[in-house]
């Protein structure tokens, strides 16, 4: 892939006006082990050639630099705190360092090229050239690089520092920068809320010990891990339209009639559960588990102001063995993961933040999917001055289960993961039959 992408200039941009230089401590949610990664998206446009200029990228950087000044965060750099104290707390350094935009052209990719998976996990690695390994190592929170294609469209990666921000408030990142893309005003600044606040989930006292079985360790009785790290993983994609999530619905139900109480989040996150455990063919006695993210910002007491941008949720997470995922069917799936999020109120929340800002708690790899759902972050409605997307995802399509808008279809949802290479036909199957 290297040889597809040339990256032709890079770029420091700092925040077009004052910022303050303070050092800003972050969560202990922020500051958690799994977290320390790079959120990477990736949205690709369909542009006239007429439209590919130079210009363009000017624009973005402009609206770049001025979206930094509301989240001047993003153009500092995240550190362990230096004393040690918090447990492993993080922070970040703000002296407006300032984020990396990259402009590259690919001689090969072309819009279509988005409309199928990509033949292997890293195909589009270098659609984001800077690659952060350690995000505590000084590289900077944020990287925009635009990519042109051979067709005349565009490919823009964005990877955010996890530890900063989650989806939803690097989504809303977003939106200002989209916004400020477009619109030369300054009044488009204030219309949209910026909060910091990391202070409202540090720890505090928990009334009562909870249990927390997404930090729990359970056996690996089939080298889980080993495989997942061996054997080729194969990018998937399929696209459940509003027809198909009502069927599963209607399956989810013991009575077999549609059931309005279960979303559509449920049940799709269980079926492709069930789908991906029952192509691996693990164990009957292996435990296994559905681990997701569940918003927090309204089951807290009091609930988080709007605009809250760090990370602002905790891992739900439904359990259960082989066994019984596989011969309960979907309706058994269907209420773990209802319950799982049930499960979520402002005494788990804090709880969870105590674990893992005393006791570093984390989740394991072992029998686990962890599922994200990127469908409600608004995200196909990115328009930077030249439409919006035709293609959703992640720039790396891995282990990780992504459920994706898909364009002009608001009410479908497109389920992206890779599988082991020995499952991935059994996954399709089954992930397409939800009878089967």
């Amino acid at each position: 892939m290297g040889s597809l992408v040339h990256v032709k200039e890079a770029t420091v941009i700092t925040p077009s006006d004052q910022t303050p230089s303070s050092v800003l401590s972050l969560s202990a949610l922020d500051s958690q082990l799994f977290l320390r990664f790079t959120i990477e998206y990736l949205l690709v446009y369909p542009l006239p050639v007429s439209d590919q200029d130079y210009s363009l990228s000017a624009r973005l950087k402009s609206a770049l630099s001025r979206a930094l000044v509301s989240y001047f965060p993003f153009s500092g750099r995240v550190r362990e705190r230096p004393d040690g104290c918090g447990g492993g707390g993080l922070e970040v350094n703000c002296r407006g360092q300032g984020a990396l935009f990259l402009e590259a052209v690919s001689d090969v990719l072309t819009c279509l090229d988005f409309q199928k998976p990509p033949r292997h996990v890293t195909s589009w690695r270098k659609l984001l050239s800077l690659h952060v390994i350690d995000v505590l190592a000084g590289a900077p929170p944020l990287v925009v690089q635009l990519t042109w294609l051979r067709d005349g469209g565009a490919a823009l990666a964005v990877g955010v520092n996890h530890c900063v921000s989650d989806g939803i408030g690097s989504a809303e990142f977003l939106a200002l920068f989209a916004e400020l893309s477009k619109d030369s005003l300054s009044q488009t600044e204030s219309r949209r809320k910026h909060l910091w606040d990391r202070q409202l989930l540090m720890p505090s006292p928990a009334s009562g010990s909870l249990s927390h079985p997404e930090f729990n360790r359970v056996p690996d009785l089939c080298g889980f891990v080993n495989r997942f790290n061996a054997e080729r993983l194969v990018p998937t994609s399929v696209v459940f339209e509003r027809q198909k999530l009502n069927e599963l619905k209607k399956l989810a139900s013991r009575l077999g009639e549609f059931n309005p109480k279960h979303t559509s989040f449920e049940v799709l996150s269980a079926h492709v559960w069930r789908s991906w455990a029952r192509s691996l063919n693990l164990p009957s006695n292996q435990i296994i588990k559905l681990l997701f993210s569940v918003n927090i910002r309204d089951r807290v007491k009091p609930s988080l102001p709007s605009g809250y941008y760090g990370n602002a949720f905790v891992v739900g997470c439904a359990q259960t063995t082989v066994k019984d995922l596989t011969e309960k069917g979907l309706s058994h799936a269907t209420m773990l993961v209802k319950q799982a999020k049930e499960r979520v109120g402002d005494d788990y929340v804090r709880s969870v933040v105590e674990a893992v800002s005393k006791e570093r708690a984390s989740p394991d790899s072992v029998g686990v999917l962890i599922l994200s759902q990127w469908s409600r972050l608004g995200l196909e409605k990115l328009d930077f001055g030249f439409g919006k997307p035709i293609h959703i995802g992640s720039v790396c399509c891995d282990r990780y289960c992504l459920l994706l808008p898909v364009p002009e279809r608001s009410d479908a949802v497109k389920v992206m993961v890779a599988v082991p290479s020995s499952a991935v036909d059994t996954y399709e199957n089954l992930v397409l039959s939800p009878n089967a």
